[in-house]
């Protein structure tokens, strides 16, 4: 896995504070990589779990007590000279007042903005999932206009919403997405297409979704940087098809026997997190789940959870 390389793992925390900021540190002269800008953390000493290295490493590096974290997303990235898996974990609470303890650069950054600083590579999978929320919504395919619309005010604030109606024209289909829209917007919700990828922009949903056959089908992205570029993921193969398509996220499942797909066998969770090992892309968990499996979720390397009937019922 590593190619011969050395293979570092890494605990990083990636600090929210009450306005939503995000603490990077900026790594000092002398350092690998100095002047670049990276989360807070440190190399895991053996014996160590992820979470004991983040407590440890962030009351020396930054004087501060954590109370609150949980996973993130875990990345493999290959540096000339050294292999680095970086355990990404959210800390939504913690003591004290971050200091720089070993005189580092310290910034708060919105997570919109930290595609703009000089961040380590290995760091940008890490920064998807700072600004990907933690529930997909799909819409169930035959769900009635008026129920659809009535059901928009009591989906989690920030959901991505797929607009997934297979039976309706393209025609129908675009007419609906852009009446969606502004309700989307007015209730935080992120409106994500599955036809026609020009209809994104056209329409200025915020993505697009691609089924595995789809992306098979794909040489390049389909749409710009700035809108959310998601696909169905269920291999090895799909999920490396899905990456060099620049993919933002990926959805894999069933985890669980799930009445849309009843003649698929479920992955369970052990399944799903073999998958998404060090996939480096944020991965949704679709198939019998909803709000409740978020935390288990969160334990077996997901993003968050994909539902349609726990988020419509």
């Amino acid at each position: 896995m590593g190619g011969g390389r050395p293979v570092i793992h890494v605990a990083a925390g990636c600090l929210v504070n009450r306005s939503g900021e995000v603490l990077i540190c900026q790594r000092p002269p002398g350092k690998i990589a100095a002047g670049k800008w990276e989360f807070p953390g440190g190399k895991i000493e053996s014996g160590e779990t992820v979470e004991q290295a983040l407590h440890r490493e962030l009351r020396e590096e930054l004087g501060i007590s954590v109370r609150a974290l949980r996973p993130l997303i875990r990345v493999r990235h290959a540096y000339r000279d050294r292999t680095v898996v970086l355990n990404a974990w959210r800390i939504d609470a913690f003591d004290g007042v971050p200091v720089a303890h070993e005189g580092q650069a310290l910034a708060w950054v919105a997570p919109g903005e930290l595609g703009g600083w000089d961040l380590l590579a290995a760091d940008v999978p890490i920064v998807r999932a700072l600004n990907l929320p933690v529930h997909y919504v799909f819409t169930p395919p035959d769900i009635p206009e008026a129920v659809l619309r009535e059901g928009l005010s009591k989906l989690p604030s920030g959901a991505l919403l797929r607009l997934r109606l297979p039976g309706l024209s393209l025609a129908d289909y675009a007419r609906l997405a852009l009446d969606l829209l502004p309700i989307c917007k007015e209730r935080a919700l992120q409106l994500i297409l599955d036809r026609d990828p020009e209809m994104v922009l056209q329409i200025g949903a915020a993505g697009w979704h691609a089924s595995s056959a789809v992306l098979a089908r794909l040489r390049d992205r389909p749409v710009p940087a700035q809108v959310w570029m998601g696909g169905s993921c269920h291999t090895h193969a799909e999920f490396k098809c899905s990456r060099e398509l620049g993919c933002d996220f990926a959805v894999l499942g069933p985890v669980c026997a799930t009445d849309s797909h009843p003649d698929q066998a479920p992955l369970g969770w052990e399944g799903f997190s073999g998958l998404v090992l060090e996939q480096n892309l944020p991965v949704y968990a679709i198939g019998g789940l909803g709000p409740d499996g978020l935390g288990e979720a969160w334990i077996r390397g997901a993003q968050g959870v994909a539902g349609i009937a726990a988020y419509w019922s």
